[in-house]
């Protein structure tokens, strides 16, 4: 009779439980990402469809989060300053393109960064487009600055006017705005659809895979308990 060989046992036991315990908790993670996401989504969906509030004033900027108030929709009243306008590059549906985000000054002399929406690169520089004179009303989606990069983008430029991000805090202190905003709007889309700048080009999609993840770590956790459970029928059948 063979004798059983209770140091593998125990090995491979304890590397079953380390697998065991690591692929629940990230199921366990998954599933909680997954009513993150989907609370996530509804709540942007509700204040994307909601009717446009006023923007945040400075009393407010403080507590602006992107729980709190990202993608709400909001209107605002001022004066474009269309000189201190700066373009963002942004790959586009049709080629290379740039954001042009105009600061609008507003009657309490706050300034709030407007994207205006995208141009092509032909339009990049502002005489070749027509610039919004006078009193303008606004409406669109509150957006919060874009302070950190994305893995392998380029980081912006100030001191040459380049521009790869929509980092606000940058681009107002750049400009020398000091009662500016912590945030910016993307506008609507205007009476022309087919107009430069075209705004309305926010997307609002998230990725929602959480579930497949989840089913997919919870799967290796029973796989590795039928492992480990074959393991030790055949280990005692060998010893009988």
């Amino acid at each position: 009779m063979q004798r059983r060989r209770w140091p593998l046992i125990v090995v491979v036991t304890l590397i079953a439980l380390a697998g065991l315990v690591g692929f629940t908790s990230l199921a366990i993670w998954q599933v909680n990402r997954l009513h993150w996401k989907v609370a996530l989504i509804e709540r942007v969906e509700a204040r994307v469809h909601a009717a446009p509030v006023p923007a945040p004033g400075p009393d407010d900027w403080a507590g602006i989060t992107a729980e709190s108030a990202e993608y709400r929709h909001v209107t605002l009243s001022g004066t474009f300053l269309n000189d201190e306008e700066v373009q963002i590059y942004t790959p586009a549906d049709f080629g290379p393109a740039y954001w042009v985000l105009t600061p609008l000054r507003r009657d309490d002399g706050t300034v709030v960064m407007v994207n205006r929406g995208q141009v092509p690169e032909n339009l990049k520089d502002p005489a070749t487009r027509e610039a919004p004179e006078g009193p303008q009303t606004v409406t669109g989606l509150l957006r919060i600055s874009e302070d950190r990069g994305w893995l392998f983008s380029r980081d912006n430029d100030p001191e040459n006017g380049n521009w790869y991000r929509r980092d606000i805090g940058s681009i107002t202190a750049a400009k020398g705005f000091e009662n500016a905003a912590p945030y910016f709007i993307d506008q609507d889309m205007g009476a022309d659809p087919k107009g430069w700048p075209r705004g309305g080009q926010t997307v609002v999609s998230f990725r929602n895979a959480h579930l497949s993840y989840a089913l997919t770590w919870a799967g290796l956790a029973l796989l590795v308990i039928a492992a480990w459970g074959l393991f030790i029928w055949t280990e005692f059948r060998r010893t009988r």
